[in-house]
C-alpha cells in the first residue's frame, strides 16, 4: 500500500475516532443550539436590513479638505477613504445606533452617532489638528500606504484557520514578500532574511523569542496575545529610522484601550483564549489568558509517540491618564512553556516512482524541554504643547532547557527489492541550557510642527546570556561506528559552550515626515538617521534612511513610493558563537571581533485602487534590491540557525513582489501575493545560494460568504512556495547542493455565526455581541511537506537523506463567544 494511502487511512481512523468520542458532546448541543436559533430567528427577521447611504465632505478649521481621511462604521465591514477634494460616499447596515468615525493622521478622531439612520444621508466633518490629545506616541498610517509601513486588517483575525495558534504572525506570513515553510511555528522569512532579521515590537518595545526551539513542535505563542491588539503594522523593508537595527522586516504592534466592558472566549481542539477587558474616560485595563496544546497536530507527525506539550501564559494592559497631559501605561506577561516527549516508532517511505525506499525506526528515550519568558514594561507620558515626552522602561527575560537522550534503531530498504541498503543505530543527548535578559530604556520626543512630524529618541540597553551546552550524536552502521577508522572508536558529532555575555548598547534616532499638499497632488517625505554603540565589540553604526510617498492630483487612485537606507544587523547572542573543532571534539565561543551584517537597500513601489461592480481593490507592487557585506554565514535546520560566528561573506538580495487586494465578495477582504526573488552569496571565492534563496512564493487569502445569508462565512489560506537549499548536516553552505519540493499548503475554515448582536437589537441577550462556530480542515489535500531531512551515513560512507514531513490533514471544531 502506497504511503498516501496509509495516511489517508490514518487519518480517517483519527477522525472517526474524534467524532465518536464528541458524539454525547454533539447530542447535547444540537437541541441547545436549535432551540436558540428558533427563538432568536424571529427577532433577526425583525430587524430592519435596510442599507443606509452616507455622504459628505471632510475638512479641516481653516476649511480645507482633509484629504485621505479614512470613514469606516464602528461593528461594521465598511469603510471607505476620502478623495483628495475631502468628499466620500459610504453604504452601511442601518441599526438603532450607528457609529461613524473619522480618522486622520495629525488629527484628532472625530464620532458621530446616527440613531435609526434611514435612506441618503449628507454628514459633513471638521477635523481639529492633534495636540491636545496624549495618545501613543507612533501614529498609524491609513490605509493609503504612503510609506513602508502598511496597516495590516485585523477584522478576520479570531476566525482564521490557525495551526501555530499564532494568529497575527500568520497573518503577515500571508504578505507579499514573506513565506514560511513549518505551520507548526510562528517564525517567518522576509524578502531572503533568516528569522532573525525581523524585528517585533509591542507599543513601542521590542521584544524576543527563545534561542534553543529547534522546531516547530516545541514551539508554544508568540508574545503577541491577537485579542489585545488593536493594530497591526508591517513593513517588509526600507522601514524608518526609528526602528531597531534588522535588516528585513518591522512588526510593530499597538494594544487596544477599551472604553467599556467587553469579553471573549475561543476554544478548540488545539487550545483556548480568555480575554476581559474594561475601560473609562481616563483609564483601561485588559487581560489575556491562553492554553495551547498541540498534541493533537503532532499525532499526525510520522513519529509516534507520546506527545505532551503545553503552554499557558497571562498578559495584562494597563493605561491610566489622570490629566489630559499625562499617562501611564504598563504591561505585564508570564508564559511557561513544556515539551515532553516519548518516541515509540517511525516509518517513512521516500524516493521517486520507480526507487522508493523504506526508512524504519524503533526508539527508546524521550525529550523533555522547558522554556519561561516574563516581560514587562512602563511608560509614562507627558504633553509638552504641540509635543509628547515619554519614557520607557521594560524587562525581556527567558529560562530554557532542552535535554534528550534519544536511541533509535533503524532498517533502511529498498520496498522495490529485498536489498538492505543500511541497518544500525544511533543515540542522540542533550543538556542545554540558557539563560537571557535584556533591561532597556529610553526617552522620546514627538513634536507636530506644522507640516513635519518629528521624532526623536535616546535608548540604552543592557544584555545578558548565560548558556551552558552540551551536545553529542552517536551512530552505529552495521556494527561500525561512524565515522570509522578502523583504529578508535569515534563519535559522529559532539559540542560543547560554557560562555556568557554582559553588554550595553546606546541607540540615538531623529527622523522628521513632512507632508506637502499642492496643486500637482500629496507629497509625503520622511528622512532620518540612526546611530548606535554597542560595547561588546566597541563598534559604532550609522544607518541614513529615507522614503518619499506621492499622489498626484491628475488621478489620485495612484500612489507611487520610493525608499532606500542603510540597515544593520547587530549581532545578537547566536551570532557570536564560533565552532571550533579539534580531534573531532567542538566547542564554542565567542568572537568578539565580529561585526554587524551591512545591507544598503533601495525599495521602489506603486499603488493603484480601482473598483469592479462597484467593489474597491486595490493592487500594489515593490521591486527591491538589497546589496550586503560582512555576512554572517548560517545553516538552517527545521527552525534552529546556526553561524559561522564570523563576517566571511558578502551577498545581494533582488526580487519583486505583487498582490492584490480587494472585495472579491461585497463586505468581505480578499488578497493574493506573488513574489520572485534571488539571494546570492560569495563564500570563500564561491558562488552560492543564500540558505533562503526562495525563487518564487504566492499566497492566497480569500474570503467568503454562503449565497444568500452572511451567517456563513469561509476562509481559505493557501501557500505555494519554493523550496530551499539544504545539504549533509555539520557542513558548509559550500555543500547545500540540493534544494527541498516546494511547501504547499491549503487551510479552509467554515465559520457559522449563530448569534449576530452588534447593534444589540436581541433584546433578551444585550450583553452578547457574537457566537460563532467554526470547523477548520487543515492541508485539506493531504500534501507531504517537509520541514528537514534526517542523514543516513552506511560504513561504505553513503549517506541519504530522509525527509522529517509536517502534519498531514486535519479537523479542528472552534468556538467564540463575544461580549
Amino acid at each position: 500500500m502506497s504511503r498516501e494511502k496509509v495516511r489517508v487511512n490514518y487519518n480517517k481512523s483519527r477522525l472517526y475516532t474524534l467524532l465518536y468520542k464528541m458524539r454525547r458532546f454533539i447530542l447535547f448541543l444540537l437541541p441547545l443550539f436549535w432551540g436558540m436559533m428558533s427563538v432568536f430567528a424571529q427577532e433577526e427577521q425583525q430587524a430592519d436590513t435596510a442599507r443606509v447611504h452616507l455622504k459628505g465632505k471632510v475638512v479641516d478649521e481653516s476649511q480645507d479638505p482633509v484629504s485621505l481621511c479614512q470613514v469606516r462604521i464602528e461593528g461594521q465591514p465598511f469603510g471607505t477613504t476620502a478623495a483628495l477634494d475631502g468628499t466620500y460616499n459610504l453604504s452601511f447596515r442601518t441599526a438603532d445606533s450607528v457609529v461613524v468615525i473619522y480618522t486622520m493622521i495629525g488629527y484628532e478622531t472625530r464620532k458621530r452617532v446616527l440613531k435609526k439612520p434611514q435612506g441618503n444621508l449628507t454628514l459633513n466633518i471638521v477635523m481639529k489638528e492633534s495636540g491636545k490629545e496624549l495618545s501613543e506616541v507612533t501614529v498609524a498610517e491609513t490605509r493609503r500606504q504612503m510609506g513602508s509601513m502598511q496597516e495590516l486588517n485585523k477584522k478576520d483575525l479570531k476566525r482564521m484557520p490557525s495551526t501555530s495558534g499564532n494568529a497575527v504572525e500568520e497573518l503577515v506570513a500571508t504578505q507579499a514578500g514573506v513565506s514560511t515553510h513549518n505551520e507548526l511555528s510562528s517564525q517567518y522569512n522576509v524578502r531572503g532574511g533568516s528569522f532573525d532579521e525581523n524585528c517585533v515590537y509591542i507599543n513601542g518595545v521590542e521584544v524576543y523569542r527563545p534561542m534553543l526551539i529547534s522546531s516547530g513542535q516545541q514551539e508554544g505563542l508568540s508574545v503577541i496575545n491577537s485579542d489585545m491588539v488593536e493594530k497591526i503594522n508591517f513593513s517588509a523593508g526600507g522601514f524608518e529610522a526609528k526602528y531597531g537595527d534588522r535588516m528585513s522586516s518591522v512588526l510593530d504592534i499597538t494594544y487596544a484601550h477599551p472604553e467599556k466592558l467587553e469579553a471573549s472566549v475561543a476554544a478548540s481542539l488545539l487550545g483556548a483564549n480568555v480575554y476581559v477587558g474594561y475601560g473609562k474616560k481616563k483609564f483601561s485595563f485588559s487581560n489575556g489568558l491562553r492554553y495551547k496544546t498541540n498534541q493533537y497536530m503532532l499525532g499526525s507527525l510520522e513519529t509516534k509517540g507520546e506527545y505532551k506539550p503545553n503552554f499557558l501564559d497571562y498578559q495584562a494592559y494597563f493605561r491610566w491618564a489622570p490629566t489630559k497631559d499625562w499617562a501611564f501605561d504598563a504591561i505585564v506577561y508570564i508564559n511557561r512553556n513544556n515539551y515532553n516527549f516519548k518516541p515509540a516508532d517511525r516509518e517513512t517511505k521516500f524516493g521517486t516512482m520507480e526507487d522508493v525506499k523504506s526508512f524504519k525506526v524503533y526508539f527508546d528515550g524521550k525529550e523533555e524541554d522547558q522554556f519561561q519568558t516574563l516581560f514587562g514594561t512602563i511608560r509614562a507620558a507627558r504633553m509638552l504643547g504641540k509635543g509628547a515626552l515619554s519614557l520607557t522602561t521594560s524587562l525581556f527575560s527567558n529560562r530554557e532547557k532542552e535535554t534528550y537522550d534519544i536511541q533509535g534503531q533503524y532498517w533502511l530498504n529498498e520496498t522495490n527489492g529485498d536489498e538492505q541498503l543500511g541497518v544500525g543505530s544511533y543515540m542522540e543527548h542533550a543538556r542545554n541550557f540558557l539563560y537571557s535578559s535584556v533591561q532597556s530604556m529610553k526617552l522620546a520626543y514627538d513634536l507636530k510642527l506644522g507640516a513635519h512630524q518629528i521624532h526623536t529618541g535616546l535608548g540604552w540597553k543592557h544584555e545578558k546570556v548565560r548558556e551552558n551546552s552540551n551536545e553529542w550524536e552517536y551512530r552505529d552502521s552495521s556494527g561500525y561506528s561512524v565515522p570509522h577508522t578502523g583504529k578508535d572508536l569515534q563519535i559522529i558529532y559532539n559540542m560543547r559552550a560554557a560562555n556568557s555575555i554582559n553588554s550595553n548598547q546606546l541607540e540615538l534616532y531623529a527622523q522628521d515626515t513632512w507632508r506637502k499638499e499642492s496643486s500637482l497632488g500629496i507629497l509625503s517625505f520622511n528622512y532620518g538617521l540612526r546611530l548606535s554603540y554597542w560595547s561588546w565589540n566597541k563598534e559604532w553604526l550609522i544607518s541614513p534612511r529615507a522614503s518619499i510617498g506621492f499622489v498626484p492630483a491628475a488621478n489620485d487612485n495612484f500612489t507611487f513610493r520610493l525608499a532606500l537606507g542603510l540597515y544593520n544587523q547587530r549581532p545578537f547572542y547566536k551570532e557570536l558563537r564560533d565552532t571550533v573543532t579539534l580531534a573531532g571534539n567542538t566547542t564554542v565561543q565567542l568572537n568578539q571581533n565580529i561585526k554587524s551584517q551591512r545591507s544598503f537597500q533601495v525599495v521602489g513601489g506603486m499603488e493603484y485602487k480601482f473598483k469592479i461592480a462597484n467593489r474597491p481593490f486595490k493592487f500594489t507592487t515593490e521591486a527591491y534590491y538589497k546589496a550586503q557585506w560582512k555576512l554572517n554565514p548560517y545553516n538552517v535546520d527545521n527552525l534552529k540557525i546556526v553561524y559561522y560566528g564570523n563576517n566571511c561573506a558578502t551577498g545581494y538580495v533582488v526580487g519583486a513582489d505583487f498582490k492584490l487586494y480587494g472585495e472579491f465578495v461585497p463586505g468581505t477582504d480578499s488578497w493574493i501575493s506573488f513574489g520572485l526573488m534571488k539571494a546570492s552569496m560569495n563564500l570563500n571565492g564561491q558562488k552560492i545560494p543564500q540558505p533562503t534563496d526562495q525563487r518564487y512564493n504566492i499566497n492566497l487569502f480569500f474570503t467568503d460568504y454562503f449565497p444568500n445569508t452572511t451567517r456563513w462565512k469561509m476562509n481559505l489560506k493557501a501557500t505555494f512556495a519554493d523550496g530551499l537549499p539544504f545539504g549533509p548536516p555539520h557542513t558548509g553552505l559550500e555543500r547545500n547542493a540540493f534544494r527541498a519540493p516546494a511547501y504547499k499548503r491549503f487551510d479552509v475554515g467554515m465559520n457559522y455565526r449563530l448569534i449576530d448582536n452588534e447593534d444589540h437589537h436581541l433584546r433578551r441577550c444585550k450583553y452578547l455581541r457574537n457566537i460563532w462556530l467554526g470547523l477548520d480542515c487543515f492541508n485539506i489535500f493531504g500534501l507531504d511537506n517537509v520541514s528537514s531531512y534526517y542523514w543516513i551515513t552506511d560504513i561504505s560512507n553513503h549517506q541519504y537523506a530522509v525527509p522529517n514531513y509536517l502534519t498531514g490533514r486535519m479537523i479542528n471544531a472552534r468556538i467564540l463567544v463575544e461580549m
